[in-house]
């Protein structure tokens, strides 16, 4: 680990621009490396916080055919709503740049040469499908067919949504392209790529070996998955109309993969970044006493713990990142986040239903963070983060030491007396405060160091609750003066203390005590907090009360969307029931050998969200089998159900576990799993089905 950096440079995943910005990529991404950056300038440290628009790729092609427009004019308007959203939120930004910008086409362009130049890719040519109606290479998402897992019939060419099983776009069943609704045929294409098995002794050396204790769990395990599965080489080119052009000759109609060209992003902001500030952007990039750290979700974590890192690796110069704590996934109401579904919260919207109110967004996200497991937003624990904690703790004690201050000795900072044991023990407290905290955000823990921010607020609370000022201020106002003197250096050190979480209430709360935000010094004594005969201004409500109305607004409005999306997805369904199949022979049914079975035991599969292990009682044995249907039944509720089961499918390895055999399960209308079984009582295990 790098110890006392020299400079910090902090990367924040790059939004994609074909949507808004919602709850989730601020609980994941933007808060947590917004805190970590304001705490770091607070210190006085050398930060360039970067991020930018990630403009190209398959997605923005999608979303410019879906609506009718170029491309550009789809980033265009997304890249100006997700902008103005994390300004609104107060996410710092040094820089936040567009991957369309030139400064980056030629920043990546340069990047793909040298590693050309020094013979870094190999060339292979592969068999892709191909629109020959509309004349073009589709690429993954544009092709949807038929899952050969799990029978979805909208599985898409590089994943299964239903089952979650990653995909080749040749893999599907009765593909179609959704450009042209034909059915594409496989056509020759040359491409380059980079060979990640070449990387996996450097990788196992620096992060299976280097950072086992240092990374977060869920980040070191997912890697070491990859790396234990063996890396394959993966192309850096792709055929596709939008994007950054391959810099090669010979790859005309050919732009750069956009995970390759998306991380370079980082680079290119940074250096658009220190051509205005007058600094040496290399610097950032390139001295080994710079910390480079990834702040991404879950679903980044390969392109930025093994791919990028390969990249960079390769091309010789850069450093490699000192951590990347990516954070798991926020779902909402119960349900994941959709951008597809409109099953979100975003942050546009949200601020026109709750004007003032980032900070309630940002403490609440902070406090139920998806740190180390997925997690839930509710609209009734927002309210109650709101109302029981921010108001009535935080903004409570804060309420009551102005409020008192102005009325005993009209907001001058009365000069204490004699400290007794109990305000010598509070300053203690106090004191001790800012390096705990600190070392809380140090080590990526931002729930738990938000926590350590509101004990401050509580110990302020439990303060003034246990003293009683204004009981004794008649009979011994020396004592209160003291009292008051404590209880406000409380509150200006809640001031500097709160600026990572909640910058708009810290900002207000300077304000109210008429302080300038300090650097956060963990040595007590040298804080600025407030003096005696220092004029404190006026009480403000900072945080006030959410009524049970506005929420329910919002939970309202989510079950319109749950009910179009069910709509639609019933609609859908009618629409896409799967054709007849070729016609069969007798003989060729005659193969099938279907059984009867009852599941007896269930487990998930390790470090697998999709999967159970099954053991199935066939009637003629008991087998291990491995279904794809753990996001619909838990272990305990498929132990003794009866199912249809493919008992001569040839096995199968699944994670190292031998599948042997296949259960039959179809869809209802809302998209869930249906065992098909027997209905029927007296049907024994092993019963063939004919």
């Amino acid at each position: 680990m790098l110890e006392n950096p020299k400079r910090y440079t902090i990367t924040a995943a790059l939004p994609y621009t074909n949507g808004p910005i919602h709850i989730g990529h601020l609980a994941g991404v933007y808060v947590p490396s917004d805190i970590y950056a304001r705490y770091l300038r607070l210190q006085g440290r050398d930060v360039a916080f970067i991020c930018g628009s990630d403009e190209h790729g398959v997605a923005i092609s999608m979303k410019a055919r879906k609506e009718g427009i170029t491309p550009q004019e789809v980033i265009d308007k997304y890249n100006g709503i997700i902008k103005k959203s994390f300004e609104d939120f107060g996410i710092s930004f040094d820089n936040y740049s567009r991957t369309s910008l030139a400064i980056h086409h030629q920043t990546a362009s340069d990047f793909f040469r040298k590693l050309y130049d020094n013979g870094k890719f190999i060339v292979e040519t592969t068999e892709q499908l191909y629109d020959e109606k509309a004349a073009q290479f589709l690429a993954d998402r544009f092709v949807t067919g038929t899952c050969p897992k799990c029978g979805n019939l909208e599985a898409y060419g590089d994943q299964c949504e239903k089952c979650g099983s990653s995909l080749n776009a040749t893999d599907l069943i009765n593909p179609k392209s959704t450009i042209t609704g034909t059915t594409p045929v496989l056509k020759s294409t040359k491409h380059w790529f980079l060979p990640l098995n070449e990387y996996s002794d450097f990788l196992q050396k620096w992060i299976i070996e280097g950072h086992k204790n240092d990374w977060k769990p869920n980040v070191y395990g997912q890697v070491k998955s990859w790396i234990d599965a063996g890396l394959e080489p993966r192309a850096v080119t792709r055929d596709l109309d939008w994007g950054i052009d391959v810099p090669v000759d010979g790859a005309e109609g050919k732009k750069l993969y956009v995970w390759f060209d998306a991380p370079i992003g980082y680079i290119s902001s940074t250096k658009e970044w220190a051509e205005r500030e007058g600094k040496n952007w290399e610097d950032y990039w390139k001295k080994e006493d710079t910390k480079l750290v990834h702040f991404i979700g879950k679903d980044n974590i390969v392109f930025h713990c093994i791919i990028f890192p390969a990249m960079l690796k390769a091309e010789g110069s850069y450093i490699l990142p000192e951590n990347v704590p990516a954070n798991e996934f926020l779902n909402l109401e119960g349900n994941k986040l959709s951008t597809s579904k409109n099953w979100a919260v975003w942050l546009h919207e949200y601020l026109v239903d709750f004007p003032e109110k980032q900070d309630v967004l940002r403490y609440a996200l902070t406090a139920n963070a998806p740190e180390t497991k997925d997690n839930d937003f509710t609209w009734k624990d927002f309210q109650a983060r709101n109302n029981n904690e921010l108001a009535a703790i935080y903004g409570n004690f804060i309420n009551r030491v102005v409020v008192l201050t102005n009325k005993y000795y009209n907001g001058i900072v009365p000069t204490p007396n004699e400290f007794n044991e109990i305000d010598q023990q509070t300053l203690a407290e106090l004191k001790a405060y800012p390096a705990v905290i600190s070392s809380s955000i140090e080590r990526y823990r931002f729930r738990e160091a938000l926590g350590e921010l509101m004990n401050v607020a509580r110990l302020g609370n439990k303060y003034l609750a246990d003293e009683e000022p204004w009981k004794m201020v008649k009979e011994n106002p020396e004592r209160v003066q003291t009292q008051m003197y404590v209880a406000l250096q409380i509150a200006s050190a809640l001031a500097i203390l709160s600026e990572p979480f909640l910058p708009f209430t810290a900002k207000k709360l300077c304000s109210i005590l008429n302080i300038k935000p300090n650097h956060w010094n963990l040595e007590f004594e040298n804080w600025n907090l407030v003096k005696a005969g220092h004029q404190i201004g006026q009480a403000e409500i900072l945080f006030a009360q959410i009524e049970d109305a506005e929420i329910q607004k919002q939970i309202d409005k989510l079950e319109a969307t749950k009910s179009a999306n069910d709509k639609e997805i019933a609609s859908s369904k009618l629409a896409t029931i799967m054709p007849q199949k070729e016609t069969t022979t007798f003989d060729d049914f005659q193969k099938i050998d279907l059984r009867i079975g009852t599941i007896i035991e269930a487990e998930k599969m390790p470090k697998a969200d999709k999967l159970l292990v099954l053991k199935v009682d066939t009637g003629i044995d008991v087998r291990t089998i491995v279904s794809g249907i753990a996001e619909h039944f838990s272990p305990e509720e498929v132990i003794g159900k009866r199912v249809t089961v493919l008992v001569n499918l040839a096995p199968r390895a699944l994670r190292g576990v031998e599948s042997q055999g296949m259960l039959l399960l179809t869809n209802d209308t809302n998209g869930k799993l249906v065992f098909v079984n027997p209905d029927a009582e007296g049907v024994n295990n092993g019963a063939v089905i004919s």
